[in-house]
């Protein structure tokens, strides 16, 4: 069940970010997908950083990234995360709070097929986050990665994959003039959602 909070034009906030998704990918001048990721460290200090959310469905927010990566170590310490995007072309801020899990083998299996090669290669060249000498020695290790793969198939590697963030909440911001600006908060319940009108 979901409930209706004065004149939101949505009751279901999964459904309302589809829209919106697909007004802003008409203007954006960057790829709307893209999303500030917000994560807790072992140390409990807060890191953020822009990933490309590349699925959506009614279960959460779908990234892909190295498993041990900075980002990926926080969710194994902390698996809760939040996301920020925000489409200035359309005026409209949408913050996602929720647990994070890891996609099966088969989801992340599935994605990495359908990237560019040159995507599926990169994966296995960069070790994410750590020090390289200069950029020389990282085209070097992206050649070797080619040449290893020269006529075959680039397989997933085993350390990069797949997470979604399953919202418990999700707040949609519409800017309005003189800054009396709309917004909702959307709380997972039971059955549905509960909606609420937040003032600006």
């Amino acid at each position: 069940m979901t409930t209706a909070a004065g004149d939101t034009p949505y009751s279901d906030p999964i459904a309302w970010f589809r829209a919106a998704f697909a007004e802003a990918e008409k203007g954006e001048a960057f790829d709307p997908a893209r999303a500030a990721l917000a994560t807790l460290g072992a140390d409990s200090q807060p890191t953020v950083r822009f990933v490309l959310v590349k699925e959506l469905d009614d279960r959460g927010f779908v990234f892909f990234t190295n498993y041990r990566s900075p980002k990926a170590e926080h969710v194994a310490a902390h698996p809760e995360a939040a996301l920020a995007f925000h489409w200035a072309s359309v005026g409209i801020q949408v913050r996602v709070e929720g647990t994070v899990e890891r996609l099966d083998t088969s989801a992340s299996d599935r994605y990495f097929a359908s990237r560019p090669r040159g995507s599926q290669l990169g994966a296995w060249a960069s070790e994410q986050s750590n020090p390289i000498a200069d950029r020389a020695a990282l085209d070097a290790r992206f050649a070797e990665t080619e040449a290893r793969f020269e006529g075959q198939e680039v397989t997933r590697p085993a350390f990069w994959g797949g997470y979604r963030v399953i919202p418990r909440c999700i707040e949609y911001w519409q800017s309005r003039d003189s800054r009396l600006h709309d917004r909702w908060s959307f709380r997972r319940v039971a059955d549905g959602w509960q909606v609420q009108r937040l003032q600006p």
